[in-house]
C-alpha cells in the first residue's frame, strides 16, 4: 500500500497493569506484564520499536499507570527519547485510558497492546489497508489460518456461523464516531459480571444469532454497528502469529522461538 496519500496515523500502547498484583509478571520476575523479557528485551520495546519504524504511525502514545516502572527499563527509555513518543497516565480501565488518549488528536488512531511481541510491519499495513473507512475495526485471525501453522496451538475462539475466529489485539479507530464504542466498552468493563450492559448495547437477537452460529462474523459487527451508530469491521489478517498475545508461559516460549528466527541471518 501507498502511505504518501494518507495522513500518520496515531498509535496508542495499552501498557497498564491489573488492580494487585500479577502473577504472570512476577513469574519472570518484573512488576509490569509490559516488562517481561522476551529475546532479549522487553515485550514492550518489541512493540514501540516495530510502530517507531513502520512509515504509516506518526505519534505514539504509551498508556500506563506508571511510567517512571517502565522508563526504569534502558531499552524502553531508549526507544521512547524518540521525541514522537508520550506516556498517557490513567487508571485501571483500558477504555477510559483509551478514550483519553485520543481526546486531543485528530483521527485515526491505531491501538495495540503491550505483550504484542510478534507485531510486525506486514500485520500493521494489511489492517490498516482494510481499516481504513470504518470508524471502528478489530483484527481477527481465522481458526483455519491458526491452526494450519500451530495445530496444537491454545487460544480462545469466538464461533461464527462461517468460522471461529481469535483476537490479534490490534483495533482501528478512525472518526470521533468511535466514541460511541468506547463509551459502550467502558459500560461494559463497570457492567461486566452481570451481562446487562452487553444485551443493552448489542441487542437480544444479535447476541442470540451470534450464539446459535446463525450470524457470520461480518454479519454481527454490520448489525451492533448499525443499533450503535458506527460502521465496525473485522479485519482478518493472514498471519498466524498474529493473534499470539504473551500472557501465559507457552506463549512466551512460541514467541521468543519466533522472534529468535527472526533475528537470525
Amino acid at each position: 500500500m501507498s502511505h504518501a496519500a494518507f495522513s500518520p496515523v496515531t498509535a496508542l500502547i495499552a501498557a497498564g497493569r491489573r488492580p494487585g498484583k500479577d502473577a504472570f509478571a512476577e513469574s519472570y520476575g518484573v512488576e509490569d506484564k509490559a516488562l517481561i523479557e522476551i529475546a532479549g528485551r522487553p515485550m514492550l520495546a518489541h512493540v514501540l520499536a516495530t510502530l517507531l519504524a513502520h512509515p504509516a504511525i506518526g505519534e505514539i502514545r504509551i498508556l500506563t499507570q506508571s511510567p517512571e516502572r517502565l522508563l526504569a527499563n534502558a531499552d524502553i527509555a531508549a526507544l521512547a527519547a524518540e521525541s514522537r513518543v508520550s506516556f498517557r497516565t490513567g487508571g485501571d480501565s483500558v477504555s477510559a485510558a483509551v478514550g483519553g488518549a485520543i481526546g486531543d488528536a485528530a483521527f485515526p488512531f491505531l491501538m495495540t497492546t503491550a505483550d504484542n511481541p510478534l507485531l510486525d510491519g506486514a500485520m500493521i499495513d494489511h489492517f490498516i489497508a482494510v481499516a481504513r473507512g470504518a470508524d471502528v475495526a478489530a483484527a481477527v485471525v481465522n481458526e483455519r489460518v491458526f491452526r494450519a501453522r500451530f495445530p496444537a496451538g491454545k487460544r480462545t475462539w469466538l464461533r461464527f456461523a462461517g468460522g471461529a475466529y481469535s483476537g490479534a489485539n490490534l483495533f482501528w479507530f478512525g472518526s470521533p464516531a468511535a466514541h460511541k464504542a468506547l463509551a459502550i466498552w467502558q459500560t461494559i468493563e463497570q457492567d461486566r459480571k452481570r451481562g446487562r450492559a452487553v444485551i443493552r448495547a448489542f441487542g437480544l437477537p444479535i447476541l442470540i444469532g451470534a450464539g446459535l452460529r446463525l450470524l457470520s462474523l461480518a454479519g454481527a459487527l454490520r448489525r451492533a454497528g448499525k443499533r450503535l451508530g458506527v460502521m465496525a469491521i473485522a479485519v482478518e489478517l493472514p498471519f498466524a502469529e498474529a493473534c499470539i498475545d504473551v500472557d501465559k508461559p507457552a506463549d512466551h516460549a512460541i514467541a521468543s522461538t519466533l522472534l529468535a528466527a527472526r533475528a537470525a541471518p
